[in-house]
């Protein structure tokens, strides 16, 4: 098997490694009664963050007041699974309509803090949705946030000009005003599923 093969094969084993420890985290989390996972599981997953948006301006979780967050960790120069997630999440905010839309507020936060600028998350972000907040910071600040919603991330050398990946866990994550993880869906869910599942916890709009 040659070099670039085996990296590729690597990083395939990498990425369903951490998929599974992830669900299996998820999984020993529930109740014991049954699936209600999502409605208890909120002081385990989402917590506080300190980092600085994609206009240049420091933010916390405290600087949405009132709405539910929406929070997806990716990195810019990804090539797939990150501008697949931040398209369903622009088909969702589009199918909540803008009443209820207006009570969400998605975050993009980078797990790439070196290369992410907020200039470039602004590039990146707006490229799918105006509504979506790009989110950076110091690495400490980014590791900080990423441990707060139990989500993996790692540096990986690649050849040619960028040098490097990032691997990530890939779960969209919603969580309530007062911080508590309401629901979390995967890269792949659609944004009408997104959508549905997220009016349930909005209220009356």
């Amino acid at each position: 098997m040659s070099a670039p093969a085996r990296r590729a094969l690597l990083i395939l084993l990498v990425g369903l490694a951490m998929l599974a420890a992830t669900l299996a985290t998820l999984y020993l989390m529930r109740p014991a009664g049954g699936p209600r996972l999502i409605e208890q599981a909120g002081p385990q997953i989402g917590g506080p963050f300190a980092l600085v948006d994609h206009e240049g301006r420091r933010v916390t979780a405290d600087s949405y007041p009132g709405r539910h967050l929406l929070v997806f960790f990716g990195f810019t120069h990804c090539p797939d699974v990150c501008p697949l997630a931040l398209g369903e999440v622009s088909v969702a905010l589009d199918a909540l309509g803008p009443a209820a839309a207006a009570k969400v507020q998605p975050l993009f936060v980078s797990v790439d803090p070196e290369r992410d600028t907020p200039a470039a998350l602004k590039e990146f972000v707006t490229a799918f949705d105006d509504r979506i907040v790009g989110l950076t910071g110091s690495a400490e600040e980014v590791t900080a946030a990423a441990r707060a919603y139990r989500v993996y991330f790692k540096k990986v050398p690649v050849q040619g000009a960028l040098g490097y990946t990032m691997d990530h866990s890939a779960f969209v994550y919603l969580t309530g005003p007062g911080g508590k993880l309401e629901a979390f869906f995967t890269h792949e869910t659609k944004g009408d599923a997104m959508a549905q599942k997220i009016r349930g916890f909005l209220g009356p709009t």
